[in-house]
């Protein structure tokens, strides 16, 4: 690896994750450092104009680029086969950003009903009372993102699976589409996580992360991350994080940086407990039915079997008896663990309808597969073995 983190042509992706945009101090440490200062000094006063006019590359503040940072958005930008990346405090950020750099009054958004609630209240309630309309459609039907198109269509976006009812959107489909309606599309790829699906290569523009999912995957940090091509990078998205500030901590990228080294082996791990799980409990009597794209049954199983690398680390579970059986079933596990979170270490489990998606009226959570005795499992990194058996006993409570 040369002086600049500059790997050999060909490297795998497990060894880009490790060493990959390494930027090492003169005392030649072998993690990567982390830089906790707000500022940075020139030596001239020459020195300070270049920089600020772009001329020289190098620091001015924490809040517009610093080097931990830089390390870790490098390391993404090499994962996600992107040209660029930008990191940002959290993946709501990152959200946001992506969105709002590009949209102003008068512009129309299409995005699928089936978002994570914060990403609803953004489409729903913040575009509009900026004067940017909004047409929510039903994401797995490409025909709807077709009829939804306006002359003003200035961005499509989904999340594929969708949160919590894994939904799949066909990415190279609605990217068509997009690309016709002269519009750029922002895929939330948190579920299939980096390793599991590439909406870039299926045509989308931009794909956006909460690193605190799977990259950290151990509960320890908020972050997010944007990737896309340099031009949108630098033309779009630049100077409105410069300007707003969200700027992700030196600390959290470090250890986010840490995530990265594991995450091609934890999230493989994830995956096959997942498949295992949902295989294992699709016909269970005490279940009305099983949510998982690697199962035939699933109705997006054929389009994710094609843009997917493995089927994410989710698992519904839909509980006949409704709330009451819901909350019996959570009760009574022993090992995987009540959170709102995903994408951890440990397993998880929530109850949509009375938390991340709460504020959804009961005819839209019907809409977008929320039912009373809907939970959503985060499938951790046990013994697959121990999981099916906590969930078992936990059926038998109900």
């Amino acid at each position: 690896m040369s002086a600049d983190g500059t790997l050999p042509k060909k490297t795998a992706l497990q060894t880009q994750m490790i060493h990959g945009g390494m930027l090492r101090t003169g005392f030649g440490e072998t993690s990567e450092a982390i830089f906790p200062n707000s500022g940075f000094i020139y030596e001239t006063a020459e020195t300070a104009e270049a920089r600020f006019k772009g001329d020289d590359p190098g620091f001015i503040y924490s809040r517009f680029s610093n080097p931990t940072v830089e390390m870790f958005e490098t390391r993404m930008a090499l994962l996600e086969g992107a040209e660029a990346a930008r990191a940002t405090a959290s993946g709501m950020a990152a959200i946001h950003a992506a969105i709002v750099s590009q949209v102003e009054a008068g512009d129309h958004v299409i995005a699928a009903r089936a978002l994570f609630g914060s990403c609803r209240w953004i489409v729903e309630k913040l575009l509009p009372s900026y004067g940017v309309a909004v047409t929510l459609v039903d994401g797995s039907e490409v025909r709807q993102w077709q009829d939804a198109v306006r002359p003003n269509t200035k961005l499509f976006f989904f999340e594929t699976p969708s949160n919590p009812a894994l939904g799949i959107v066909d990415i190279r489909e609605v990217a068509a589409i997009a690309r016709e309606a002269g519009a750029r599309v922002i895929v939330d790829n948190v579920f299939a996580t980096p390793i599991g699906q590439k909406p870039l290569q299926l045509g989308a523009d931009i794909v956006v992360y909460s690193a605190t999912k799977h990259i950290d995957g151990q509960g320890r940090c908020l972050g997010g991350v944007i990737l896309s091509s340099q031009d949108i990078i630098d033309e779009t998205l630049h100077d409105y994080l410069r300007h707003t500030g969200p700027a992700l901590s030196p600390f959290n990228a470090w250890t986010l940086l840490k995530g990265l080294e594991t995450l091609p082996i934890r999230v493989a791990h994830h995956f096959s407990n997942a498949e295992r799980i949902a295989q294992h409990f699709e016909h269970h009597p005490a279940l009305a039915g099983v949510l998982f794209p690697g199962l035939s049954g699933h109705p997006g199983h054929a389009i994710a079997r094609e843009q997917m690398n493995g089927f994410g680390s989710l698992v519904g579970l839909d509980l006949k008896g409704g709330k009451e059986a819901a909350f019996r079933f959570m009760n009574a596990l022993d090992i995987i663990q009540i959170s709102n979170n995903l994408g951890d270490a440990k397993s998880l489990v929530t109850h949509p309808a009375t938390t991340t998606h709460h504020k959804l009226d009961p005819e839209e959570k019907a809409r977008v597969g929320i039912t009373p005795g809907f939970v959503r499992l985060s499938v951790g990194l046990e013994a697959a073995d121990d999981l099916i058996g906590d969930i078992e006993q936990a059926l038998a409570a109900v």
